[in-house]
């Protein structure tokens, strides 16, 4: 099990990564991370045909001053494409209103090979991220 952090508020322009800063659990070699970046691999290190890791994702968005209100969104992407099955959506009523948002997916890697996960920006315009929660589990 891994988990990357970044409480201090960040700003995510759109299609872009949120950026992890902590790493307070990181004990498997099959999940590698560079402090500050926002893209974790996933090493199929198994004897298995494949090995499964379990995502989830916590944290704030909001819409930073001077944005527009409308419809704002995170998704979990797997090799830089978001999974729409993880999109994150909320609607503030006006700029600044924290909402939390959270998912989840398995992701199956084969072995011998490698996939990176992020959590990305799916809006419409930048936004700005705070308490990010990414826990990396690997189940089989």
């Amino acid at each position: 099990m891994s988990e990357f952090t970044a409480n201090a508020l960040q700003t995510v322009l759109q299609g872009e990564d949120v950026a992890f800063t902590e790493t307070p659990v990181c004990g498997t070699k099959c999940i590698v991370h560079r402090q500050g970046s926002g893209v974790v691999k996933l090493r199929g290190i198994t004897n298995q045909c494949k090995a499964r890791f379990l995502v989830s994702y916590s944290g704030n968005i909001q819409i930073p001053t001077g944005g527009t209100v409308e419809a704002i969104s995170l998704a979990i992407a797997i090799d830089g494409e978001p999974l729409q099955s993880t999109r994150m959506i909320v609607t503030p009523a006006a700029v600044e209103n924290l909402f939390n948002v959270s998912a989840q997916v398995y992701v199956d890697v084969p072995c011998g090979c490698c996939s990176t996960i992020a959590v990305q920006n799916t809006s419409g315009q930048t936004i700005e991220v705070q308490n990010s929660n990414l826990i990396v589990v690997r189940e089989a």
